[in-house]
This record gives structure tokens, C-alpha cells and sequence, in this order.
């Protein structure tokens, strides 16, 4: 899709024919509801949110993440025709996702949420030296108010909430750093289950670890708490997250 609009970013003008992403520039979130009727979305639909990062794995590691969204996400989303919602950007699982649904030929919905101040796009430089591209398979991004990362994870479990509207949605945390930690509250707020992928690595590993009894972080004892954390091992078969996935999202 290509823009429906010309939109003013940081007082410039972005031409239509910089990606093939629906963006949408969105200051409230009770906008929405709103803005998603106007987009056309036909919802609501069951959602799917995919949290975390990439990196730090092994070569072996990686190859096993990679795995995950070409056979088990992106099909999964495909097969129930759910929303993805994500970060957006070019870099993790954002571009695992992006590609994954490319790979597949897939049609379902792939949205992006991204703070404002911290999007690139081609010929524009951004002073940030954090900014980063967007995804380009992406079929939509919307583009919140912030200039850190982590200003977009209360947007992203309530971008999920909106469009699945009391119908089953699940968080995948794979992997991931400090910004993942507020991925999960926010989505534990939103009494979201969340599947930790355990084995690939850092914050998704901590988790996983606290749901054997081992805490070592004390900011999983509010996410135990909730009742709304379960594990799936990396190495196990790609049937077990399907199966796990989809009994949550078909409940």
C-alpha cells in the first residue's frame, strides 16, 4: 500500500512514494478506534503482539528464532487471519516478522507502532542516533509521540487490545533487552498472555528462569504475579508453539 495522504514529519513533508507502508501519524490513543474504521480494518479480530530483539544469539540460535516466524507466526497469523502488531522497524524480530510475511506471500495485517522521533526514512537524516528505518513489509505503521524507545509499548498493547475488542490476543517475547521488561508490563496491563520464548536469550531467559522459581530480576515477580507468563523452549518442535498459540488464540 502507499500512502493515502502526504503527512508532515518534523515540519517536512514525506512524498508518497517513499515505502510501500500505510503511515499514520496518531497523537491520542483513544484516536484509534477512529483511525482504524477510516483505515478500513475490519475488526474486531483475534492479535497477535511480537516483543523482544535478536541479538547476542548464536549463529545455531538464530537460525531456530528464524524458524519460528517463517513456520509457526507468520503462518499462524496467515491461518486465522489475525493482526500482528510490533515495533515496525527494520532491526529483530520486527524484521524477522517483515520477512517471514514476505516469505509466505501472507496478507494478514502487519502493523507497525513507532515513536515519531526515532524513524528514518530514505534522504531524511535524523539527528537521533538511535533512529532506525522502517520495516519495509510492513503493511501499516503508525507513528506515536516519543524520541525513546519504549514511549511505543504502552501504544503497542493497547494497538492489539483495540483491534482484537475482547477477542483472544497473545504476546511472543522473544529474546529482547531493558524496553522488553516494559513490553510485558504493558501487556500484562492489558491482562494479555504472554509466551516467553525461553532460550533465546537475555530478558527472554530471565523471564523463563523466574518461571522455574529462579528470580533474578526483581521486575518478574509483578509479571508472575499476574498469572499471565508461560514458556515455550527454542529447541523444542515448531508444533508445540503452534499448538500453544493457537489454543490461546482460538479459546
Amino acid at each position: 500500500m502507499l500512502y493515502s495522504a502526504q503527512m508532515k514529519l518534523s515540519h517536512q513533508f514525506i512524498s508518497a512514494d517513499v515505502l510501500n507502508t500505510s503511515i499514520q501519524h496518531i497523537q491520542n490513543q483513544d484516536e484509534l478506534p477512529k483511525l482504524f474504521r477510516d483505515l478500513g480494518f475490519e475488526f474486531p479480530r483475534p492479535a497477535l503482539v511480537v516483543v523482544g530483539g535478536a541479538s547476542k544469539l548464536s549463529e545455531a540460535d538464530f537460525k531456530r528464532v528464524q524458524k519460528l516466524f517463517t513456520e509457526v507466526l507468520a503462518p499462524l497469523a496467515q491461518e486465522l487471519g489475525l493482526f500482528v502488531v510490533d515495533g515496525g522497524t527494520d532491526a529483530g524480530v520486527m524484521r524477522l516478522i517483515g520477512h517471514a510475511r514476505s516469505a509466505i506471500d501472507g496478507t494478514f495485517p502487519l502493523i507497525g507502532v513507532a515513536p515519531i522521533g526515532l524513524v528514518t526514512f530514505p534522504e531524511q537524516h535524523s539527528p537521533n542516533p538511535d533512529a532506525s528505518p522502517l520495516e519495509p513489509n510492513h503493511t501499516h505503521c503508525l507513528l506515536i509521540p516519543g524520541d525513546k524507545w519504549g514511549d511505543e509499548s504502552p501504544w503497542i498493547a493497547d494497538v492489539a487490545t483495540v483491534l482484537s475488542k475482547g477477542l483472544p490476543s497473545v504476546a511472543v517475547l522473544i529474546n529482547g533487552g531493558e524496553v522488553t521488561w516494559k513490553d510485558a508490563s504493558c501487556n500484562v496491563d492489558e491482562k494479555r498472555p504472554i509466551v516467553v520464548i525461553a532460550g533465546s536469550g537475555r530478558t527472554a531467559d530471565i523471564m523463563a528462569d523466574a518461571l522455574k522459581g529462579k528470580v533474578t530480576d526483581k521486575r518478574a515477580h509483578r509479571l508472575l504475579a499476574s498469572d499471565l507468563l508461560q514458556s515455550v523452549e527454542l529447541n523444542e518442535k515448531t508444533q508445540v508453539l503452534t499448538a500453544t498459540l493457537k489454543n490461546l488464540l482460538t479459546a
